[in-house]
């Protein structure tokens, strides 16, 4: 009988054929030798694939550039990671024990990993088409966030090329707490430079978002210096 994969309710389910593709995709190296590892490999080309799909079909105007940044905001590590989290994936993962004590199914990277797995799988167990019906859904929230053809430049990325422009170091980031269950996290990071020597925080529930307030502040931290 299929092995239903169970989501969160406002997004589609896949009933797996193949027990063993879902068993492999939600484990880690650090649990045995048969892990996500190559599946990850194929889920990264996949997802790559089926979102800038899915914005050349939404943004038929919009350029190169734009289609590129809103494609790397939608598969970033800490995006896809964000999308495990509502799979709930970080406690169905099979971990190794240092794994587990370091509280590996909370991290962005093995969570990201898991996720890209995940669609690899579906597309073993049941073709392309049913994948990419499957995993568009789980992007659909982020799809509609991208304002259509004008995707502007993070904050971070600001910071940096006003940084670089003037020939000054880069911005160092540090995580200052992180707090909350893992459905719930909240993260405090500050961002400093050293010329002029200015430092700013953020917060977020993802590390990423956390970085990128602390640099928003810290732009208009600038920006109120110049005026």
């Amino acid at each position: 009988m299929p092995s239903r994969f169970p989501v969160a309710d406002e997004f589609a389910a896949h009933a797996f054929s193949d027990r063993g593709l879902l068993q492999q995709a939600l484990t880690h190296r650090s649990a045995g030798a048969r892990n996500n590892e190559r599946l990850e490999f194929l889920g990264d080309a996949l997802v790559n694939l089926i979102v800038a799909d899915a914005l050349y079909a939404r943004w038929p105007k919009a350029d190169e550039g734009a289609l590129t940044r809103a494609r790397a905001e939608l598969v970033r590590e800490s995006s896809l990671a964000e999308l495990a989290r509502t799979l709930r994936l970080g406690e169905k993962l099979s971990l190794g024990p240092g794994e587990l004590k370091s509280g590996g199914q909370r991290r962005d990277s093995i969570l990201a990993d898991a996720f890209e797995a995940l669609v690899a799988a579906i597309y073993l167990d049941a073709g392309f088409e049913t994948c990419r019906q499957v995993v568009l859904p789980w992007f659909a929230p982020g799809l509609e966030a991208q304002p259509a053809g004008k995707v502007a430049k993070d904050a971070k990325t600001r910071l940096q090329e006003w940084l670089q422009a003037r020939q000054t170091p880069l911005p160092e980031y540090t995580l200052i707490d992180a707090t909350g269950d893992e459905h719930d996290r909240s993260f405090r990071v500050d961002c400093r430079i050293a010329e002029p020597p200015l430092h700013a925080e953020g917060a977020g529930h993802s590390r990423r978002a956390a970085e990128q307030q602390a640099a928003a502040e810290l732009l208009r931290m600038l920006e109120s210096q110049r005026g």
